[in-house]
């Protein structure tokens, strides 16, 4: 049974569970803290650790580890989970992940935070503070391509950030577009299924969250103006758009080092297309030492690889809240 929450840091820990995040953990919040963590990475007050990313060999599975430490909010810990790519078949979400929050000053483990839904919110966090900070002012149109899992956390989040009055969609498999167009529906907005081409024409705000590994979107489809959120890219190989777009676009990336070598700014590099120094930390843009969007007819790209900092960030908010609203379970050890 679930038990209000008491002091234990002294002697143990609380789990908060994946429903305990669904329940108390908004949008808002996440924004926020993934806000606010970027800022603190791009003054140099947080870091994050090495990525440990493997396939495992078994059931077809990514697994690894994301961690970091922010001083400035005092947040340390890691977050363990990868990718089980048969996992819908049996009725789980295919990402599966724990965050583990520790004590920075006494190393001593703090929190057990479910990761699942914190990973979707908390990505969809990103790309809609880099939408806040980066696209037009006057952005009218979504165009969204992806249609999984992440791709309505994605929608939701961005649409909080633009007067947008129609979503435009594209998925590698048609049949799961209607589902996103019935969340839009329920957003009150026009939805249209169309081809990649047609996407780029009418969108001026456009979200990639696939797990492809060749360009869907070449950079001759991209219109002026455009701020792209690429989200699907966090493992060496992975791919969602033309590198060329790169060499026409301003570009900004959650952590730089990530981006160049798991990112979707990967495959630019490689190609010579622009180098590391071109790309810009967009906590620069949250300080305000860096200018952002700078005409409306500016190509902007965000490369959201997803850091351990981010997942950090929001579960140590969650862990917060549900003390504060005694939803924790405590674990006192012998």
């Amino acid at each position: 049974m679930m038990e209000t929450h008491k002091d234990v840091s002294a002697d143990g820990f609380v789990i908060v569970g994946e429903e305990i995040c669904e329940r108390i953990i908004s949008r808002a919040d996440a924004f926020g803290a993934v806000e606010a963590v970027f800022a603190a990475m791009a003054r140099g007050d947080a870091y994050n650790f090495p990525v440990v990313r493997e396939a495992i060999g078994h059931a077809d599975a990514l697994y690894g580890f994301k961690g970091g430490f922010d001083r400035s909010g005092l947040s340390l810990g890691v977050k363990a989970g990868g990718y089980w790519p048969g996992n819908m078949a049996r009725g789980l979400t295919n990402h599966q992940s724990t965050v583990f929050l520790f004590d920075p000053d006494s190393g001593r483990l703090s929190a057990l935070v479910g990761g699942n839904y914190l990973t979707a919110i908390r990505t969809a966090a990103s790309s809609s503070v880099s939408i806040a900070h980066l696209a037009r002012k006057d952005a009218r149109v979504l165009g969204m391509v992806g249609a999984g899992h992440q791709s309505t956390f994605q929608l939701r989040a961005a649409v909080e950030q633009r007067a947008f009055d129609k979503v435009v969609a594209w998925n590698p498999h048609p049949d799961m577009l209607p589902r996103l167009g019935a969340v839009v529906g329920e957003l009150g907005l026009e939805f249209e299924a169309v081809t990649q081409q047609e996407l780029g024409a009418q969108a001026d705000v456009v979200i990639t969250i696939t797990s492809a590994f060749e360009p869907l979107m070449m950079a001759d489809w991209i219109k002026p103006g455009t701020h792209i959120a690429c989200m699907g890219t966090d493992t060496k190989g992975k791919q969602e758009v033309d590198p060329a777009l790169f060499a026409r676009a301003t570009v900004f990336a959650d952590e730089i080092a990530q981006s160049i070598t798991i990112g979707e700014a990967q495959h630019a590099v490689a190609q010579g297309l622009i180098s590391e120094g071109d790309i810009t930390a967009i906590g620069a843009v949250i300080n305000g030492s860096h200018a952002g969007r700078t005409s409306a007819q500016e190509i902007t790209l965000f490369d959201g690889t997803g850091v351990g900092l981010q997942d950090l960030a929001v579960a140590s908010v969650a862990a917060k809240l549900a003390r504060e609203q005694g939803l924790v379970t405590p674990v006192v050890l012998g």
